[in-house]
């Protein structure tokens, strides 16, 4: 995935929003700002996924059937406690086969809907946007969560990963980390945006 580059202007925020910023995900400053439309690639993956949502109480029809088989898994997931269900989320999503958006649709940068992911694998932000979803669906509400976007220390590239706020924590589930990870514990990620469903973040150091 491509985190591209996000100066205050070309987002339309302005020095004084930016001085507005308050200490957030990974100890960043972060802006809060409507309208997360901005992002076509984040809202393609919401629109095709709203289209997918009366799927998954239909009956297989020879076609493939993850839609019916996801939902078959959070319905087993009711009830449970909410720090279960994050970590079994967490679990399963990532036992799902990584593979780069090059070859996978020979772009250089897709945002996949959870259908899309179920059936095709995908990258980074596409496990990130599962398991909003699969959360979402299970009733965590959608603003304790965003799909974050930034870049690894470490290795040198953009990646993503989730976030949900959860027992006055933020809590992060990483398709490169076997564990749910609060998010002070992780030293080498620079967010750079974060987005859901109503806002979207801007992050500095």
């Amino acid at each position: 995935m491509v985190a591209g580059g996000f100066a205050f202007a070309a987002l339309g925020l302005s020095q004084h929003a930016a001085a507005a910023a308050q200490r957030g995900l990974f100890g960043s400053l972060e802006t809060r700002r409507d309208n997360p439309a901005r992002f076509p690639k984040w809202q393609g993956a919401l629109d095709r996924y709203f289209t997918e949502v009366p799927l998954t109480r239909q009956a297989c029809r020879g076609r493939n059937c993850e839609l019916q088989d996801w939902q078959i898994f959070l319905d087993g997931l009711a009830g449970q406690p909410p720090m279960a269900q994050i970590h079994s989320v967490h679990t399963e999503m990532n036992r799902h086969r990584y593979i780069q958006d090059p070859i996978n649709w020979n772009l250089p940068d897709y945002w996949e809907s959870p259908g899309q992911f179920l059936t095709r694998n995908g990258d980074c932000e596409d496990y990130a946007i599962v398991k909003f979803m699969s959360l979402r669906a299970l009733g965590f509400p959608q603003d304790s969560m965003r799909v974050v976007v930034l870049q690894d220390m470490n290795l040198g590239v953009a990646h993503a990963v989730m976030s949900i706020e959860q027992d006055g924590r933020t809590l992060i589930l990483d398709n490169q980390v076997s564990q749910v990870v609060p998010h002070e514990k992780i030293r080498h990620y620079k967010p750079i945006y974060s987005v859901n469903e109503t806002h979207w973040w801007l992050h500095r150091a």
